[in-house]
């Protein structure tokens, strides 16, 4: 299994724990978890609906995206806002109980997963040593500031 269905995997079972899957067969069963998280949304439906606003990173806007449609939410943005911002309607007991458990659990996962990617790219590619630069207790007097192109005389 590559890194990639690992991730799926990884996704699909956090969907189903947060559905209240208790045994290995529900876990396998993200569609019925799915199901039966869209059931409590529509449970949800008569609370009244409230805007939430989301500023997100490219990965994370899509993640977000992506579980706020499986769950009928409507995902959108005004005209002017960042393309990373994201809003939706929905009640806030869904949103704090349901959705954004579910969504951060995700986003962890995400995180990891390009974490690791990234650590073994970089120590493949560059250098195998991937540690944290040393911290030292004296600063500079003056910092020299980084140019995009080298300055001409």
């Amino acid at each position: 299994m590559n890194d990639e269905e690992r991730l799926k995997e990884k996704l699909r079972a956090i969907e189903a724990l947060f559905a209240g899957a208790t045994t290995e067969g529900e876990r396998e069963a993200a569609d019925r978890a799915r199901q039966r998280i869209s059931a409590r949304l529509v449970e949800l439906r008569g609370e009244p609906e409230v805007e939430w606003r989301f500023s997100l990173n490219p990965w994370t806007h899509r993640l977000f995206v992506a579980l706020a449609r499986r769950y009928g939410l409507s995902p959108y943005r005004y005209s002017r806002q960042r393309h990373t911002t994201i809003v939706v309607r929905a009640s806030e007991r869904f949103l704090r109980e349901t959705f954004l458990p579910e969504y951060r659990a995700m986003e962890k996962t995400l995180y990891e997963h390009l974490t690791a990617v990234t650590d073994r790219v970089v120590s493949e590619v560059l250098n195998a040593d991937t540690s944290e630069p040393a911290v030292v207790d004296t600063e500079p007097r003056q910092l020299q500031a980084f140019a995009d192109t080298p300055e001409r005389e």
